[in-house]
């Protein structure tokens, strides 16, 4: 990698801040920018579409952030952070010892980060991608949107609109408004995300909206199974039966 040039996609919503990057990366010989991008529904699209190898990745958007669009584009891509000062981020960062720079920042500072990136590249790290939107992110109770990638579109489902999620493999599957959508995700890191007053885990491969559900029958083998109001059919575990009634009962 440190003999190839490195194709490079800068996200900020501001355009002070992206001129600036623009300005130091056009110093760096072997550098190519390919996209800049305003917002971070832009960066994903780039990123699906021009796979580059690295992204200076504003943290504070509108609308998607750069922890939304770093979960989203997952292990594409190398990614430099750049953040107006954030505890929260700054000691996720130090933690997981990825780069990031602090609005303002200086030619010699984007430099020293452009270097580690380099290192990074190769020696082939790859950035932890859950493990950094988790620490970085200040706790704010439950997720109010799903986010999925689709190639380069992004899928916003309200959770309030989400009927169940179900374990596919290594993804998950989200039911909302009459369409299934897939995301790469552990069925336990949706169901920390949701609110658990509202979704309950049913099954080890279910997680059901208790909104959506109509009543709970016993099959002919006198397996529970939850009824949804549009009639779908899904497992209820003995565990998942427990944990259904005691919330039902609050």
């Amino acid at each position: 990698m440190t003999d190839a040039r490195l194709r490079v996609v800068v996200v900020d919503d501001e355009a002070l801040a992206r001129s600036v990057l623009r300005e130091y990366l056009a110093n760096v010989p072997d550098i190519d920018v390919i996209a800049e991008c305003a917002n971070g529904f832009e960066a994903v699209k780039a990123v699906a579409e021009l796979q580059p190898d690295l992204m200076f990745l504003d943290v504070q958007m509108p609308k998607l952030d750069g922890f939304e669009v770093l979960e989203l584009v997952g292990r594409d891509v190398a990614v430099v952070f750049v953040t107006a000062y954030d505890q929260y981020a700054l000691r996720a960062f130090d933690v997981h010892a990825v780069d990031y720079l602090v609005k303002p920042f200086n030619e010699e500072r984007f430099a020293a980060a452009l270097q580690r990136v380099r290192e990074r590249l190769g020696r082939g790290d790859k950035v932890p991608v859950q493990e950094i939107a988790d620490a970085a992110k200040p706790r704010q109770g439950s997720s109010g949107r799903i986010l999925v990638r689709d190639g380069p579109r992004v899928h916003v489902l309200p959770v309030e609109k989400i009927d169940y999620v179900q374990a596919q493999d290594d993804y998950v599957s989200f039911r909302c408004e009459g369409k299934d959508y897939l995301k790469d995700q552990t069925l336990a890191q949706v169901e920390a995300a949701l609110d658990p007053e509202k979704f309950v885990r049913i099954h080890r491969s279910y997680v059901l909206n208790v909104d959506r559900l109509a009543r709970v029958e016993l099959d002919s083998r006198e397996n529970r199974i939850a009824i949804l109001a549009d009639g779908r059919r899904l497992p209820v575990s003995r565990a998942g039966y427990k944990r259904l009634s005691s919330l039902l009962a609050e």
